[in-house]
């Protein structure tokens, strides 16, 4: 082997080990840049710093809350587990199985939101929010795609984008409220509840509106909307 060679196993394990520790040294500046920026983004909405905060702090802690909407039972074809004859496709019969289906809606990614979009509607003119609305949720119905186990998934950018772009040219002096309502009640109604009946006929497991992993469409939305307007 050539010192090359040498050079490579030597360094490699050292390289990945600063990258290591370069990300966990990242990881709290990435998480206060995060809460910087949405902090700022509802200072821009008409909050103060502390309500800004406390919105913030809600949404986060929220976001592990899913509240049932809808349980039921349905009805699910399984395939028997392994075996010879399953590993051949030979006497494959299906057993039908009832297993619970739970739609939520997560407090911190869509309740929040709507609230925080409520408060704000009565002081926007209706036009432009309107308007917005109903473009963002034609985007985000055609976009939006459910999946089984998990609820609905969206590209997490576009919707913002819109919402930003066409609140600035309908109303830039309030393009940040206009945004915001705009991308929330768009992503929710376009990307969710229009879709709710495809949801509804997946199979067993929880689906939860608002809340796939950390946060869904609707808070992302929101509150990029009002970063970029």
């Amino acid at each position: 082997m050539s010192r090359e060679d040498d050079r490579i196993l030597i360094y490699t394990p050292l390289s990945l080990l600063l990258l290591g520790v370069l990300l966990l040294l990242l990881l709290p500046l990435l998480a206060l840049l995060f809460v910087g920026a949405v902090g700022s983004s509802f200072v821009r909405l008409g909050f103060s710093p502390m309500q800004a905060f406390g919105v913030l702090i809600a949404s986060l802690l929220g976001s592990f809350v899913n509240i049932p909407l809808l349980r039921r039972e349905v009805v699910v074809r399984e395939l028997p587990a392994g075996g010879f004859f399953r590993l051949f496709g030979i006497f494959e019969y299906p057993r039908l199985v009832v297993k619970k289906q739970v739609l939520c809606i997560n407090l911190g990614g869509a309740l929040i939101p709507l609230l925080v979009a409520a408060y704000l509607l009565p002081r926007l003119p209706l036009y432009p929010v309107v308007l917005t609305f109903l473009l963002v949720c034609i985007v985000c119905y055609v976009l939006a795609r459910p999946v089984e186990g998990v609820g609905i998934v969206l590209p997490a950018f576009v919707p913002p984008i819109i919402s930003a772009l066409l609140a600035l040219t309908l109303y830039p002096e309030g393009a940040a409220g206009v945004a915001f309502c705009a991308g929330v009640l768009g992503t929710l109604v376009g990307a969710d509840v229009l879709h709710l009946p495809r949801l509804l006929r997946m199979g067993a497991g929880v689906m939860s509106i608002g809340g796939a992993g950390v946060f869904d469409g609707i808070f992302l939305t929101g509150v990029l909307a009002a970063m970029l307007s």
